[in-house]
């Protein structure tokens, strides 16, 4: 059964069963599916392009919209509305398409006007709250949509270089969608909590595709407020929640959230980048809660692996999904055995199609293994290192690219940015290399500090000094303002220039 049709099954059984809430309205299912009709019937109307741009805040219009696209037999483009201008104009020629659904209140969130407008002028441009939702929509089948067919093209920046579109079709995403709800046990009685931008590959797949594939309720808000969110939990009580450590820390902001207003939380998931050690402690102490890891990429669906509460190991990202084949390689591309680090290369119905007019660029990640004398797989190379143990549980060392090589030694720099957030005057940190002459790389790390707190380089690198090998300590550590963060608050630390 396609996307589309398993979530028109709960309209037609459910009608009223309530899909999603948000900033201003409640949609039950079948408010959710005809509205979708319409937007359908509306693409098909004023555009032929294959291709239609998403633009809208994390609401019940996003599925809204992008279940009428895949209607009218469109692949859908959710547009990251965080970028530059330049950069959505390079994501829009790029994509092919020539017409964004959007919302008024979305443009003037951007500054868009006609006279300094952050869209392409040649776009045609449609606001949903403009369209005629009267009478009855029409009365067509969904177009009849094949596994393999392109769903969507998620756009990705990467390490370096311009947005790169990510092509993920109907069966990979249903295929990450339903692996997930069978791997967590998540049913139609359970309530999610999303804050997450829902062009982003977390937002789309965990937070909008899932809970309506099952029937379930989710809460949407388009900002993330701490004191809003919290009020959020205490009025729906959610059982499943998903965030970037950076959220789940900054809702330890909230004065008086205690125990009982998270009591309704089974599963809260935290994923986009590593979770630190001092927030993993801090929820457990203060809020009697567990917080569980998980992981994917964009080019995944995105989601591979996960801690649940009855399988998860500290420190480890947690198991595979179903249909999740995880390999560790050495760097011959030959699969090493468990507890030793490596690449980390993954296969199975999630992983994408490839990249968008870029065959080079997929080429260049996508590798067939020789797994046995009879069996070879097609497998995406992450770019991070990792291991697995005998017991199939994930550990992420760091990203190969920002490995840095001190004196013919690898060193990675999620290691030394957990001993500097254990110091009580940092908040968050970050750690680069740079070049030098003597040693190959020196560390350089950059760090975020507490409020009032008072920056001391020698003792930070004197706290270093007793937590991590002499060739780990930053040769040099910079406060600065605010770490760079992607628009899921993940540190982007390519921005950083140590040289």
């Amino acid at each position: 059964m396609s996307l589309v049709w398993s979530i028109a099954k709960h309209a037609l059984l459910h009608p009223r069963r309530v899909a999603v809430v948000d900033d201003n309205r409640t949609y039950p299912y079948a408010r959710l599916f005809v509205g979708a009709m319409f937007i359908a019937e509306h693409v098909r109307r004023v555009t032929e392009a294959k291709h239609v741009g998403i633009m809208l805040p994390t609401s019940g219009a996003f599925p809204v919209a992008l279940l009428g696209c895949w209607m009218a037999g469109r692949v859908a483009v959710p547009l990251n509305y965080l970028l530059a201008k330049d950069e959505l104009a390079f994501v829009a020629g790029d994509s092919d398409i020539d017409t964004v659904l959007t919302a008024g209140k979305m443009l003037e969130f951007l500054g868009h006007t006609d006279d300094q407008p952050v869209l392409p002028t040649d776009l045609n441009i449609v606001k949903l709250e403009t369209l005629d939702y009267s009478g009855l929509p029409e009365l067509r089948w969904p177009a009849r949509r094949r596994p393999d067919d392109l769903a969507v093209i998620l756009y990705t920046s990467g390490t370096s270089g311009k947005p790169k579109g990510v092509m993920l079709s109907h069966g990979n995403l249903e295929a990450d969608a339903r692996a997930g709800i069978e791997h967590s046990g998540i049913t139609n009685v359970d309530t999610f909590l999303g804050v997450l931008p829902q062009f982003h590959s977390f937002g789309l797949t965990a937070l909008t595709l899932i809970p309506l594939l099952c029937g379930a309720k989710v809460v949407y808000t388009a900002r993330f407020i701490p004191k809003k969110i919290v009020q959020l939990i205490r009025e729906h009580k959610p059982h499943i929640t998903m965030g970037v450590p950076s959220m789940y820390g900054a809702l330890l902001s909230v004065k008086d959230l205690g125990p009982g207003d998270v009591a309704s939380i089974r599963l809260p998931v935290s994923g986009g980048e590593p979770l630190p050690d001092a927030l993993f402690e801090e929820y457990r102490e203060r809020l009697n809660m567990t917080l569980f890891e998980g992981y994917g990429l964009t080019e995944t669906s995105p989601a591979t692996h996960w801690s649940t509460p009855d399988r998860n190991r500290r420190h480890s990202v947690g198991t595979a999904l179903p249909g999740v084949r995880t390999f560790v390689l050495d760097e011959h591309d030959r699969p090493l055995p468990p507890d030793t680090e490596g690449e980390i290369a993954l296969a199975g119905p999630m992983v994408m199609q490839g990249y968008y007019k870029r065959p080079d660029l997929t080429d260049q990640v996508m590798v067939n293994l020789r797994v046995s004398d009879t069996e070879t797989v097609r497998a995406f190379r992450t770019g991070d290192i990792g291991k697995v143990d005998a017991d199939g549980f994930l550990f992420i060392t760091g990203r190969k690219k920002e490995m840095i090589i001190v004196g013919g030694e690898n060193v990675f720099p999620r290691e030394i940015e957990e001993a500097l957030n254990h110091h009580p005057s940092v908040r968050d940190s970050a750690v680069v290399g740079k070049t030098d002459g003597m040693r190959g790389e020196v560390v350089v790390a950059f760090v975020e500090l507490q409020d009032d707190a008072t920056f001391d380089e020698a003792d930070l690198r004197s706290w270093c000094r007793d937590r991590l090998a002499q060739f780990k300590v930053p040769r040099e550590i910079r406060a600065i303002d605010e770490l760079p963060r992607n628009p899921t608050g993940k540190i982007m630390r390519r921005k950083l220039k140590a040289d």
